[in-house]
């Protein structure tokens, strides 16, 4: 699971560099090459699998070593920024696809096009591969996806008598806005919680289902953003369950996932839509007897489809060893170590060979829920557009904040995200 992003200040990312620099990368007076590997893994078996891929390489290629080097979520981008512009890239960068552009932009990652042996390629979807490509060149190796799916207390829907959902027959739109209305009791319990402290990924992910594009592209190439019916699908169900069904609490709007979980197990809540990986945090501070289950997110005119931005692997453009570099990632990514790594981190692989391995169709935490899934994953829809960042920041966010409390009407969400997002993209695409 991704942490959310935050603008680190200079000197953290100055920290940063320092620590993963110290022993520096390169060739030793032996001849023997060294390579770094900054890692963002931070749950505590996704750090074990990382590490232990780690010496599993080491120890089978003695002529090029890989240095561990610990990075966060919180300041990776403010980091590589840093480290790019000082020189001092690691070899191998362990980052997420929406967070590529500007790198791949501004020519700080190598093209991996050929680098790459052709199992890893073909193993991996087109549609994966396209989070990771920009301007026509493979900039990264999408590896970990997660879907979006809702948690949901167990006991409280088999009570209700609602129908379960299932990937094969999930809820529509229309049809979970009724179900959330029916499990609420208006006097505290909602059927529910949208955590959407940070809106926009959740809003434009979810929105694909529904045909909800935003970001388009002109005969001339360039983007610019549209909001249709389609795009209003998911944004008006969740304003109508926090404001109009009083279906969905207000009061977690503000809040991170984890944030919504103690309510979740205290029966206040009866789902919470949040990513896959968030089945550990659940299977590990559930109360005891706490019975929950994970179903698939409502489906729209375009069936489950939504949109995801892969982990991924690049590599340094100014690595001297672009070829070393991507020889571990192919053993990193082979097909029992992405089933290691996805494990691990309670995500899905990319790769078609991992997602039949066994281990990830089990009843148990609702593995063949998540990897049913699968195929319906597709690039976030704006991972490519430059300006975005600045877009989902200044504007989005803060639209998308005030449409869901009720403070805007949808007209003027509209007006917000388009005319004054559309201003934002013009700048970068002069």
């Amino acid at each position: 699971m991704r942490a959310p992003r935050r603008l680190a200040t200079v000197a953290a990312a100055l920290a940063l560099l320092l620590s993963g620099c110290a022993d520096g990368g390169g060739d030793d007076a032996d001849g023997r090459i060294t390579l770094r590997f900054q890692s963002l893994a931070w749950q505590k078996e996704s750090v074990e699998a990382n590490k232990e891929l780690v010496a599993e390489w080491n120890a089978r290629h003695p002529d090029v070593r890989v240095e561990y080097v610990q990075g966060s979520w919180t300041s990776i981008h403010d980091q590589l920024l840093t480290s790019f512009e000082g020189g001092e890239a690691p070899d191998v960068i362990h980052d997420a696809s929406d967070d590529l552009a500007d790198f791949a932009y501004g020519g700080y990652l190598a093209d991996l096009g050929r680098l790459l042996p052709k199992r890893l390629r073909d193993d991996i979807p087109r549609s994966a591969w396209d989070t990771a490509t920009f301007g026509g060149t493979v900039y990264g190796v999408p590896f970990l996806q997660e879907p979006r799916v809702l948690i949901a207390n167990a006991t409280w829907l088999k009570k209700s008598g609602v129908r379960i959902p299932t990937p094969d027959k999930p809820w529509s739109w229309p049809e979970f806005r009724s179900v959330t209305r029916q499990l609420s009791d208006g006097k505290g319990k909602y059927g529910v919680a949208w955590p959407l402290k940070e809106p926009v990924s959740a809003t434009l992910n979810l929105s694909l289902s529904a045909g909800g594009k935003l970001f388009h592209r002109r005969a001339d190439g360039k983007a610019e953003i549209r909001f249709d019916d389609a795009d209003a699908v998911v944004p008006r169900t969740v304003h109508d369950q926090v404001n109009v069904d009083r279906s969905a609490s207000g009061a977690t709007l503000g809040m991170g996932g984890s944030d919504t979980l103690p309510g979740f197990f205290g029966g206040k809540y009866a789902m919470v839509p949040l990513g896959f990986s968030y089945r550990q945090q659940v299977a590990q501070q559930a109360p005891e007897g706490f019975d929950w289950r994970v179903l698939p997110a409502p489906a729209g005119a375009d069936g489950l489809a939504q949109g995801v931005s892969p982990q991924t692997l690049s590599v340094a453009e100014d690595s001297p060893h672009k070829k070393e570099a991507a020889a571990f990632i192919d053993f990193f990514l082979r097909p029992a170590n992405m089933v290691r790594l996805a494990r691990g981190d309670w995500m899905l692989p990319t790769g078609r060979t991992a997602l039949k391995d066994p281990a990830l169709h089990t009843r148990k935490h609702d593995w063949a829920t998540g990897t049913a899934l699968a195929r319906h994953l597709r690039p976030a829809p704006a991972q490519a557009v430059r300006g975005y960042p600045e877009w989902s920041d200044k504007i989005a966010t803060p639209a998308l904040q005030e449409y869901y409390s009720g403070a805007i009407d949808l007209d003027e969400l509209r007006e917000r995200l388009v005319e004054d997002g559309n201003l934002v993209l013009k700048r970068y695409q002069r």
